[in-house]
């Protein structure tokens, strides 16, 4: 039996056309409507209705941030060892066998140099599709590895987070992650080089508490859910019911744990010119301790 296919549909053995509509219509949660999935793609993948904006992976964002998406990708190579042999319903090497074949990555973040909007900058970008975002040895050491090379050469380094924090199948190893990042940040700053944190949908759990919220600039994305332990643990915990909104970009704003919500059409735009800005507040700095 021979079947001739095509992109939006086939030919079946009678010669009539059906149409295949999977995958073409995106539903946003928000307000429900259903959306063009090439329409949402050319709208950065932020619903054209409401303004809200969809995951994204971490090639798509390196591809939004960088010129003509053209980037040199570093410290592809490391791979976790399961150090504890960890199982739950399921064994975790398992668990990265799937990942990486899911998302064609060794781990949850890609390490790449690139330029954005002709100035070159180091970006980390973190993959939520593999097991949550979440920070093990491998994100740690990829992360610790982008700032210090961010360290040496001079060049700023851009993180954008997305991530359900801490890899509980390595324990504690895992969140040693913090405080080596952090260490690695407190010899970027004495170096006096930029860092801008970013922070998506979601950025929780240790990367919250440690790297993401560090940054010289702190931006999120609207509607972002940013904090530590999730609101309906935190409701559990302290009985009382939170405020409207509690956990999103817009609310910490408003309570100074960030500097700036930016929308994905701007964000490019903003980052070039707060670079812009602390390289002229870098050089009046050294001038002025002169």
């Amino acid at each position: 039996m021979t079947w001739f296919k095509r992109q939006a549909g086939e030919l079946d053995t009678s010669g009539e056309r059906k149409v295949r509509t999977e995958g073409l219509w995106v539903k946003c949660d928000t307000c429900r409507q259903i959306i063009w999935k090439k329409d949402l793609e050319e709208n950065l993948n932020v619903c054209p209705k409401c303004d809200r904006h969809f995951r994204i992976d971490a090639r798509t964002r390196l591809a939004q941030l960088l010129d003509d998406n053209e980037y040199e990708v570093s410290d592809s190579n490391l791979t976790s060892t399961d150090p504890l042999k960890f199982v739950d319903l399921k064994a975790y090497s398992a668990r990265l066998k799937q990942a990486q074949a899911d998302t064609g990555l060794k781990d949850a973040v890609i390490n790449a140099r690139g330029r954005l909007n002709g100035r070159t900058v180091v970006v980390s970008s973190m993959e939520y599709a593999f097991i949550g975002g979440s920070m093990g040895a491998v994100v740690g050491e990829a992360i610790t590895r982008a700032i210090e090379q961010a360290t040496e050469t001079r060049v700023p380094i851009v993180i954008v987070s997305a991530s359900g924090g801490a890899r509980m199948m390595e324990g504690v190893i895992s969140l040693m992650q913090l405080a080596k990042i952090s260490a690695a940040l407190a010899c970027l700053d004495e170096a006096r080089v930029p860092f801008i944190s970013i922070l998506t949908d979601p950025t929780t759990g240790g990367v919250t508490a440690s790297f993401a919220m560090l940054g010289d600039l702190n931006i999120a994305e609207p509607g972002a859910l940013i904090g530590f332990a999730g609101p309906r643990v935190i409701e559990q915990t302290i009985r009382q019911k939170l405020p409207q909104g509690f956990q999103r970009s817009e609310f910490l704003l408003e309570h100074g744990m960030l500097d700036a919500v930016v929308h994905r059409r701007q964000l490019k735009s903003y980052i070039s010119r707060a670079l812009e800005f602390m390289d002229q507040s870098s050089v009046v700095g050294r001038q002025t301790s002169a």
